[in-house]
């Protein structure tokens, strides 16, 4: 199930860049971002997925990393394919980094 600020999000696209964001969008943007408990679903989180822009947008990108990266089944593989999206890049990038690092007993 995905809850109304997911929906929300959705509904408004992806995350401007910077240079190019409307004030009053992006300023709705980030109070739903800012209502979502964590953690999210995997659905939740691959609905975020698909809003990355092209920037960090002023920060908020970082704060939508973090909501996926909360996911319970996260990493998930499927939805890091497009390579041409910097931040789905970074996702991959660090998902590889704690699988590294995660020490085996």
């Amino acid at each position: 199930m995905i809850r109304s600020e997911f929906a929300a999000l959705a509904a408004l696209g992806p995350l401007p860049a910077a240079r190019s964001a409307d004030g009053a969008k992006l300023f709705e943007q980030e109070k739903l971002l800012g209502a979502i408990q964590k953690p999210i679903s995997d659905d939740e989180a691959k609905l975020l997925i698909k809003l990355f822009g092209p920037d960090d947008c002023h920060g908020t990108r970082w704060t939508l990393l973090h909501l996926i990266e909360s996911a319970p089944g996260w990493p998930m593989v499927d939805c890091l394919e497009d390579s041409s999206n910097e931040w789905l890049c970074r996702l991959r990038d660090r998902a590889n980094r704690a699988a590294k690092s995660r020490v085996v007993e």
